[in-house]
């Protein structure tokens, strides 16, 4: 079948006493055995009869087959949020006198968890132009633990080629783990592209319109031990695993996404083209642009669509607020890939708590507008934008 009919018609782990067509929300805690021995055999990982919700649920389960089975993968978790993914990914590979290796272009949060928290932890991070080749050779040693990167990074709109980086880890025996929210993973197969680990905010285009916050690892099995790490340890251990009702909302987000994406990432080109006609706009940074500079390699790997993601940039950071401020469709707010489209300044918000000199390094403009693309007519709000800029 075909990645949208699977997404709509995936089976049940168990057939459904009522034939529910949708998979029914197990909102418990516990689960009762028909006897002592098979309270063993789920307790110790040798039955798939869940034990406890904090680390197992029917609900959640079948939102981690599914996605799977799209993706090709070896094991798929899902966990309370994006940041939780990503947290407990770094934190199974890791440990203290290891170090890793990867870029300042990264979401914020991600920056001051692996160059801030982890630090006080003893894993030493390296930043490097991801970029250039030459430079995370000579990143590498015998303590790194794992190149990371985002696929197109946020809110900077870099692409490094993965398949070139995963030479280079696959030669040292390191994982890539690769950030892939900014293009869904029904998109492109992440593994082909030689990435080990996929990472993904399935608050973001999976959720459906932004109703409910999760996030997903998809290990494709390259990495001896780390699923029964993830499974065992950072599940058991950190108790982070998504909620049945998480689960349930994103499995529906799951079935339109093609429909969602399909139209969010058409007006995205759309409205970029747009934007460079307005002369108050300097820059529109989006890899769906002929000219961007990584508009061929985004092309290469991810396919001829390429996310619902831009910036614009202005004159000066006050141009930007009197933008914001008079902006009466778009709303200002964070998030991506919502329904609706939003705009916000990510120097002052964003990447707010970190001081100049950290902005500087890592690219965060003062002049730039990031704006997420929503399913509205984009005649509405190329009107919307066009009149805020005139304001």
């Amino acid at each position: 079948m075909k990645k949208q009919t699977e997404t709509i018609h995936s089976r049940f782990q168990r057939r459904d006493p009522y034939g529910a067509l949708s998979m029914p929300v197990y909102n418990t805690v516990a689960y009762e055995f028909p006897d002592a021995a098979s309270m063993v055999e789920s307790f110790c990982g040798r039955s798939d009869d869940p034990d406890y919700s904090r680390v197992t649920n029917p609900t959640v389960i079948f939102y981690e087959r599914t996605v799977r089975s799209l993706t090709g993968a070896n094991d798929v978790m899902a966990f309370s949020s994006g940041m939780a993914a990503i947290a407990n990914t770094i934190m199974a590979v890791s440990a203290a006198g290891k170090n890793i290796v990867t870029s300042t272009h990264m979401f914020g949060n991600t920056y001051a968890l692996l160059t801030g928290t982890l630090s006080r932890f003893g894993v030493e991070t390296r930043t490097v132009d991801l970029t250039d080749l030459d430079a995370v050779r000579r990143a590498i040693d015998a303590d790194t633990c794992c190149v990371y990167l985002e696929t197109i990074t946020n809110p900077q709109m870099e692409v490094a080629d993965l398949p070139a980086i995963s030479e280079i880890t696959r030669a040292h025996g390191i994982p890539l783990i690769a950030d892939t929210t900014m293009i869904p993973f029904t998109e492109f197969s992440a593994k082909s592209l030689g990435v080990d680990i996929e990472v993904v905010s399935s608050t973001k285009y999976i959720s459906g319109g932004a109703t409910s916050i999760g996030g997903l690892v998809i290990d494709y099995g390259t990495i001896p031990g780390f699923a029964d790490r993830m499974r065992k340890e950072m599940l058991l251990n950190f108790g982070s695993y998504m909620t049945p009702q998480v689960a349930y909302m994103q499995t529906l987000g799951l079935e339109n996404l093609h429909a969602r994406y399909t139209l969010q990432t058409a007006n995205a080109r759309d409205l970029a083209e747009r934007l460079r006609t307005l002369p108050a706009i300097k820059r529109v940074n989006y890899p769906g642009l002929p000219d961007n500079p990584y508009h061929d390699i985004t092309l290469r790997q991810f396919g001829p669509s390429f996310g619902a993601m831009l910036t614009i940039d202005l004159a000066d950071a006050d141009a930007c607020f009197r933008f914001l401020n008079g902006l009466k469709l778009v709303r200002r707010a964070t998030n991506l890939f919502d329904n609706r489209t939003l705009a916000i300044h990510p120097a002052s918000t964003i990447f707010g708590p970190f001081n100049d000199r950290q902005r500087r390094e890592m690219d965060i403009l003062d002049t730039t507008v990031r704006i997420s693309v929503g399913l509205e007519d984009m005649d509405d709000v190329f009107d919307d934008i066009k009149q805020a800029l005139e304001d």
